[in-house]
C-alpha cells in the first residue's frame, strides 16, 4: 500500500548536496539460526521503508522558508512530503518525513546555513516487480534506448 500527500517541497528552495547522502533500508526478510549453526530466511514483507541522510545549504532567506515550512506545513517534521531527489532510478518524487529534528542551521562561509536531517523513505525507489529477472535489459537499458531511438525514432 502506497501513500501518498499533497504537501510538496518548496520550489524556492534547493535541492539536497550529494556529499553525505546516504540511505540504510530497513529489512525485508526474517532470519532463523537452526541448531545446526545454519539460517534459514524468508521474506518477511514485499514494501520497507529507507533512512537517507540529506544536507542542505541555504541562503538566510531560504532558511528561514526552510523552518517556517518545517513549523507550519509539516506540523514540526509530523508529516509526510514529496521530494524529488536523484536515485538509481534517475530524478525519482519521493514520500518521506523527517526522522528526528533537523540539525542546524550552522553558518557555513559567510552567508550560507547548512541544515542536515535523516529521512523516513516510504518505499524504496525500485523498478516495477518482474524487471529483477532481466538483469540484462536493465543493466544494458542505455544501450537498447539509444538503438531504439535511432532504428524507430517516428515510433
Amino acid at each position: 500500500m502506497a501513500i501518498t500527500t499533497t504537501i510538496n517541497w518548496p520550489a524556492g528552495l534547493p535541492c539536497a548536496l550529494r556529499e553525505g547522502h546516504s540511505t540504510q533500508h530497513a529489512t525485508p526478510f526474517t532470519r532463523t539460526t537452526m541448531d545446526s549453526g545454519r539460517a534459514r530466511q524468508r521474506r518477511k514483507f514485499s514494501s520497507v521503508p529507507s533512512t537517507q541522510q540529506f544536507a542542505w545549504y541555504f541562503t538566510q532567506g531560504q532558511c528561514t522558508a526552510f523552518e517556517a515550512w518545517f513549523r507550519d506545513a509539516l506540523a514540526d517534521g509530523a508529516a509526510w512530503f514529496n521530494m524529488e531527489s536523484r536515485t538509481p532510478l534517475g530524478a525519482t518524487a519521493l514520500v518521506c518525513r523527517f526522522q528526528d529534528m533537523y540539525a542546524g542551521p550552522d553558518l557555513v562561509g559567510r552567508d550560507r546555513w547548512r541544515v542536515s536531517a535523516a529521512l523516513e523513505i516510504w518505499e524504496r525507489p525500485l523498478v516495477t516487480p518482474g524487471w529483477g529477472l532481466l538483469p540484462d535489459y536493465l543493466v544494458h537499458s542505455d544501450i537498447i534506448d539509444r538503438a531504439a531511438n535511432s532504428q524507430w525514432p517516428e515510433a
